[in-house]
Order: C-alpha cells, then sequence, then structure tokens
C-alpha cells in the first residue's frame, strides 16, 4: 500500500482571466500538431462521417487530391485545441464559433499551427465579476498558409469584480 496523499500536489492554475486580454494582442500558440491519416481514419469513423474523400485515397485521387483529405472538422478541432492553453483553460463556458472559413485542403503528414489575436471583450451584463472575449484564430500548415480561420467567443472569470 504506498501512503499517497492528494493534499501533497499543490494544484497550478491556468490559463488567462479577462483582464489579460486586449485588444490586438496576438498569441502564437505552442509547437503544433501533426496529422497523419491513422488520426483521421479514426476522428471521420469516431463522428461517423463516412465520406469517401476523407475515407479512400483512390477516390481523393480520382478527384484531384494527391491523397486522403484530412477531414476539415478534424482540422478545425485540432486548431482551436492547439489556442485552448493560451486562451480558456482557465475555464468559462464556450459561447460559440462563427465566420468560419476552410481554405484549402490538409493532407496527412501536414503540421499545423494556430495563432489568434484578441478581436473584442466586454463585461457581461447577466453575469456579474465575467466578462466575454473574442478571438480571430488562424491554421495554418507548414508552409505558413492559412488552411482554416474562426472566431470564437467564451465566457471568461475577471480577477476582480467591478460591479
Amino acid at each position: 500500500m504506498s501512503n499517497f496523499d492528494p493534499n501533497d500536489f499543490v494544484a497550478i492554475t491556468r490559463g488567462h482571466l479577462y483582464e489579460d486580454f486586449e485588444v490586438g494582442q496576438q498569441f502564437d500558440h505552442h509547437w503544433g500538431r501533426t496529422l497523419s491519416a491513422g488520426d483521421n481514419s479514426l476522428f471521420s469513423t469516431a463522428t461517423c462521417h463516412w465520406s469517401p474523400m476523407y475515407l479512400n485515397v483512390a477516390y481523393a485521387q480520382t478527384h484531384g487530391h494527391p491523397d486522403l483529405v484530412i477531414n476539415p472538422l478534424l482540422v478545425l478541432c485540432t486548431v482551436v485545441g492547439l489556442s485552448v492553453e493560451d486562451l480558456s483553460e482557465a475555464g468559462g463556458p464556450f459561447l460559440g464559433l462563427d465566420r468560419c472559413r476552410f481554405h484549402r485542403p490538409v493532407y496527412p503528414g501536414d503540421t499545423l499551427s494556430a495563432r489568434s489575436v484578441v478581436v473584442a471583450k466586454r463585461e457581461s451584463n447577466s453575469r456579474p465579476g465575467m466578462g466575454t472575449v473574442t478571438w480571430h484564430t488562424e491554421g495554418r500548415n507548414q508552409r505558413d498558409e492559412v488552411v482554416v480561420d474562426c472566431q470564437r467567443t467564451n465566457l471568461v472569470a475577471m480577477r476582480t469584480r467591478t460591479r
């Protein structure tokens, strides 16, 4: 039997609070993520997205692609996921995703990176001690080409209450 005591572990606060964000502030998110055909197959199958463009190399090639096309929803989820540590890891409800555009296909072996800019923030009228922050996030491939961009908004806790 071990002498494990969960109180020996110190909780580390992560993420940013409302006051940490300023309109125009840019975040270059961490190292990125290389997507594989296996990632794509697992994601497409788990989400019941049976498009042959994402699951059949021969089909994708007959439509002018050099390989499978990575499911665009996996691309979006990956890019948003890369931004979480900097933008929303401190918690607060996700309020929505807007203006999502897919610019070019992503293929197995492509490495995605993400950067975000704060485009809006305001104190919440209905939730004292909270504010909303909106970011424009771009996902880029290893050639620095934009593959997807979107805006997303979260409710973010304030460090200090203003009301």
